[in-house]
């Protein structure tokens, strides 16, 4: 089998997807890595499956059941998988697939007891890293609200290292709305502040559920209104001479404290 060079037509509109405003035209984006790929594959999401030649001697399985699937694959040159990956070494297999957000009230009418809305995130790394720690605590869903990062940045999918096939996500840029939709299912909104009223320690009553937990942006935090209209505002102890904890670091400890109070029963 001949591989395809990065002239071809299919793989020039693939890595056209590396663009936000190519994946909001076409409704598309690409899972890079065997980690990522695996999960879109579980989800029945791919498209089309481009593999190199190492990556075939890698990931032989991989390709195959992709195959096995009804996927299509396709073995490109060494030249198209580094334009098409975006990492300094790329892995050499890259899945184009349909994205995944889906609409917040399909996520609400699920009854879900935890949810993590990050609010104005911007950082894909952190995005990605708040959704694999949302998918391994069990939430049943993240909402990004408000101005947030495409999750289906390629940056914001490697984060995640396939949790975004795995829990559902949702993205409403009315701030306002969402958190009308949030009380209007009975959910109580927790906003995570340095000067809330509740200490963590003490919030195992809050977070039997259900509950969103509302996380501000990396370099602001959250806006004091939005923190003001929440069900509750908790703080995370600190007792160390930290000023401060970092938006990923934060929403795991709050979302592990949330799961470890609903998983106990």
């Amino acid at each position: 089998m001949d591989a395809l060079s990065e002239r071809n037509p299919r793989v020039v509109s693939a890595v056209k997807l590396h663009r936000g405003q190519q994946r909001r035209k076409t409704g598309l984006f690409l899972a890079e890595g065997a980690n990522s790929v695996a999960a879109a594959l579980d989800t029945e999401r791919v498209r089309e499956l481009f593999y190199s030649s190492r990556a075939a001697g890698r990931e032989h399985e991989l390709v195959a059941g992709a195959a096995a699937q009804g996927v299509r694959t396709t073995l490109v040159s060494d030249r198209a998988a580094e334009m098409l990956g975006e990492t300094v070494t790329p892995p050499g297999l890259v899945a184009v697939c349909d994205q995944v957000d889906v609409p917040l009230g399909g996520i609400l009418a699920k009854s879900p007891r935890m949810l993590a809305v990050p609010v104005g995130i911007a950082d894909p790394g952190n995005a990605g890293t708040l959704i694999r720690v949302a998918d391994a605590v069990g939430a049943d869903g993240v909402v990004l609200a408000g101005d947030s990062v495409d999750p289906h940045n390629g940056k914001c999918v490697r984060a995640c290292a396939g949790s975004l096939f795995h829990v559902p996500v949702a993205r409403e840029r009315d701030i306002e709305a969402t958190l009308a939709a949030l009380e209007g299912a009975g959910i109580a909104t927790l906003a995570t502040t340095a000067k809330g009223e509740v200490d963590l320690d003490d919030a195992d009553e809050l977070l039997r559920g259900p509950v969103a937990w509302l996380f501000g942006n990396e370099a602001h935090g959250l806006d004091p209104a939005i923190a003001r209209r929440a069900t509750h505002r908790i703080r995370i102890p600190i007792h160390g001479r930290a000023e401060s904890l970092n938006l990923a670091a934060a929403a795991a400890i709050c979302l592990y404290a949330g799961a470890r109070v609903q998983h106990r029963g």
